[in-house]
């Protein structure tokens, strides 16, 4: 979104609670509070080199009509270091993504965020452990009930862990059905 201007963007600060992977290991968000806060993943290496879990942030970005959550222009580090989304040619370079090898993974546990693509659309949830599930949006759409807060999930898939996190892309996805009601 290197063609908007962040300061005329309003300003959301809080803390960071998680960092959100894309399948190729690279940070692609982070969770503030109960919001998603996402960026591209060409910001993946400055953001890790600025931000830290815990840490206060100031983000100004745009709100898709449809999903909380926060599509980012610029991040404002503790520090005061501005992390601003000029695109992915920045400098005529291009962005390559890393290889990693992804391996065989599963995870269950409970829903307690949905996570969105830049323009709002659904991509997957946010497990209780702090695992992404993540999938294509047409997939998304429709297992909407599986990626919502309070659902009970076990997923299965290809995955990669590191420092930051852990996230699937997901192959397969089953609704627990012995999960603890809440009351």
């Amino acid at each position: 979104m290197h063609w908007i201007d962040p300061t005329c963007l309003p300003e959301t600060r809080g803390k960071v609670t998680r960092f959100l992977l894309n399948p190729h290991g690279e940070l692609d968000g982070l969770v503030i509070g109960s919001r998603q806060v996402h960026f591209p993943a060409h910001l993946s290496k400055r953001l890790a080199r600025h931000v830290a879990l815990g840490d206060v942030v100031r983000v100004r970005g745009v709100k898709p009509r449809d999903a909380d959550m926060l599509a980012a222009v610029c991040l404002t580090a503790k520090n005061g270091v501005l992390i601003v989304d000029e695109g992915p040619h920045r400098n005529g370079a291009k962005h390559h993504r890393p290889h990693v090898a992804r391996k065989p993974m599963d995870a269950c546990g409970e829903v307690v965020l949905s996570l969105f693509g830049p323009k709002g659309e659904l991509r997957g949830a946010l497990l209780d452990d702090g695992t992404s599930l993540r999938m294509p949006p047409h997939a998304a759409a429709q297992l909407a009930a599986y990626l919502s807060p309070g659902a009970h999930v076990h997923a299965w898939g290809h995955g990669v862990k590191n420092r930051h996190g852990r996230t699937i892309e997901v192959d397969e996805i089953a609704e627990l059905v012995d999960a603890p009601q809440t009351a």
